[in-house]
């Protein structure tokens, strides 16, 4: 039912806690996780490209899906893809859905309301509202 399972993580406990959501699924059905870590590239400035800034994000989403992909393998569930790149992220996050034949994504949701919700969006909202396919999401743990 749900053989391979989609992760998008920007490396928050919301993120690591759905990763967690995530491989307990791929236990109960015998499924494999992608990771995947998108920079925002709209949000960024345009000498953020020629600087260290690239780099950093790059080396942030490296070590985000390195996370998941440890929280996967720890509990014996194969990870078939861990995945940096670059995009408007909602639209990365389907589009990898639709190449990839994913069956579920399981993502965190920051829980953000009312004005910094519509300043910010929602990469989530979207998802959900947009994707093919069930999505789960998981708040972060509570304090």
């Amino acid at each position: 039912m749900y053989d391979d399972i989609l992760v998008p993580t920007d490396g928050s406990e919301s993120a690591m806690e759905a990763a967690k959501n995530a491989v307990e699924l791929a236990k109960q059905y015998d499924g494999t996780i992608h990771a995947l870590y998108v920079i925002d590239i709209g949000a960024m400035w345009p000498d953020a490209y020629e600087g260290n800034v690239l780099h950093d994000f790059e080396s942030r989403g490296k070590k985000a899906v390195e996370r998941v992909r440890e929280r996967a393998e720890d509990a014996g569930i194969d990870v078939t893809d861990d995945v940096v790149t670059g995009g408007n992220p909602y639209r990365v996050i389907l589009d990898y859905a639709d190449e990839n034949d994913i069956d579920c994504i399981v993502m965190g949701t920051h829980g953000r309301s009312g004005l910094e919700h519509y300043l910010l969006g929602s990469v989530t909202e979207r998802v959900v509202r947009l994707a093919k396919v069930p999505v789960m999401t998981v708040h972060a743990p509570a304090e």
